[in-house]
């Protein structure tokens, strides 16, 4: 903008001063506010009754087998992971479950990655598995520990060249030059290993929730949503609420939503 007197200046310095005291810019605030969907009706609902199973291991294997089996469902096991610092500082990221049964749920990672770390700080963690197709969600939370080498390997020995080679040029969590630097690193190590075998590095592991609660929830159009949390026994019996006799150890009961 030309300013051609020192009238014009000032008029440009209010406006100026105008839009730096107006506060904070909110960016498509409204449109935002505005955003929601519907859920399941009020005939639709979680009842206790009607649970398809009163062990939370076989309840979770019917959910994902129905989450697996629609084809609006990409990636059925994607899992949001949490984890803190022993001072109680959290992150999250998505990983994916790989493997599930009465003993706990498996994921793989690189141990000197952030939530590496985090794990071996403080062993315990929370994760949620979100399948929006189905207005289901199924949050898992309990202590975690690191799964027996040899299992880890043969998982990593499964995987694709491409992925296992990945696993040796990306040291997750730490500061990279570029882009450039780690494309040269991959291009050397598919060249060495062209025609052998990849290692699984020793940094690249296989863990384990191993849970003390796990919450069903099911979404409302009502926002009245349904929460079924099934927790062990004896850890129940210590808060004094009101549950029903589940399965293997479990109790479960239904909290506000």
């Amino acid at each position: 903008m030309i300013v051609s007197s020192g009238q014009n200046l000032w008029k440009l310095y209010g406006r100026v001063r105008r839009l730096s005291t107006a506060g904070p810019i909110r960016m498509a605030d409204s449109s935002i506010a505005q955003l929601r969907v519907s859920y399941r009706d009020k005939g639709d609902v979680l009842l206790e009754d009607n649970l398809e199973s009163k062990n939370p291991h076989q309840l979770f294997s019917i959910w994902f087998k129905k989450a697996s089996e629609r084809g609006d469902v990409r990636q059925p096991n994607a899992a949001c992971l949490a984890t803190a610092t022993k001072s109680g500082i959290p992150s999250a990221r998505f990983v994916l479950l790989k493997g599930f049964d009465e003993s706990g749920y498996t994921f793989f990672t690189n141990s000197e990655s952030r939530k590496g770390r985090e794990i071996e700080e403080n062993p315990v963690a929370a994760m949620t598995i979100y399948w929006d197709a189905l207005d289901r969600s199924v949050r898992i939370e309990g202590a975690v520990e690191k799964i027996d080498e040899t299992e880890s390997t043969k998982y990593f020995d499964t995987r694709p060249k491409s992925s296992q080679i990945g696993a040796h040029v990306s040291r997750q969590s730490t500061v990279i030059d570029s882009r450039k630097s780690l494309l040269e690193q991959n291009e050397k190590l598919e060249v060495e290993f062209a025609e052998k075998r990849v290692p699984r590095p020793s940094y690249w592991n296989g863990y384990k929730i191993i849970p003390k609660t796990m919450e069903f929830w099911q979404g409302q159009s009502d926002r009245l949503h349904d929460r079924i949390v099934f927790e062990r026994a004896d850890q129940a019996a210590k808060k004094q609420i009101t549950s029903h006799a589940g399965e293997n150890g479990w109790v479960f009961y239904r909290l506000s939503p």
